[in-house]
């Protein structure tokens, strides 16, 4: 006669746990809409290098967005980009470190640098894209 067990047993009808990485929690990649975390495994797999790197915290002003949550709140009121693929971070950091930032993300195959270093707010953003004309850099008004 087997005897039950009562240690619960995961049957595959778990959810799978959310992406994070060491310095980077599930909270802080989730949508500011609707909470969802579809952050792109490589993708934070790089980002963590980076952070490692860069030897400081990196605080996160926007991960991943879902499609209507971007077009309420990107330049382009697009219901994609970047953000939608969970391979784009906006993280917020200024003046000399902004510079040592972006040039460990080149270093590390970051692929899009949008600038914002003016007003309150500044941030870069960090992608990974392949389409298009890349590497591409741009500024924010």
């Amino acid at each position: 006669m087997t005897q039950k067990s009562n240690t619960p047993q995961n049957t595959g009808l778990l959810p799978p746990k959310p992406p994070s990485t060491k310095n980077f929690s599930d909270l802080e990649l989730r949508c500011s809409c609707c909470g969802e975390n579809k952050m792109d495994e490589p993708f934070l797999v790089r980002l963590q290098d980076i952070r490692d790197i860069f030897g400081v915290p990196m605080t996160l002003s926007s991960a991943y967005r879902c499609p209507a949550w971007n077009e309420r709140t990107s330049n382009t009121n697009s219901r994609t980009g970047p953000h939608t693929t969970g391979r784009a971070v906006d993280v917020l950091v200024s003046h000399k470190d902004a510079l040592r930032l972006i040039r460990i993300a080149l270093e590390r195959g970051i692929t899009g640098i949008g600038i914002k270093q003016h007003g309150d707010g500044r941030f870069i953003h960090i992608d990974d894209l392949s389409d298009g004309i890349r590497p591409h850099v741009w500024s924010y008004t």
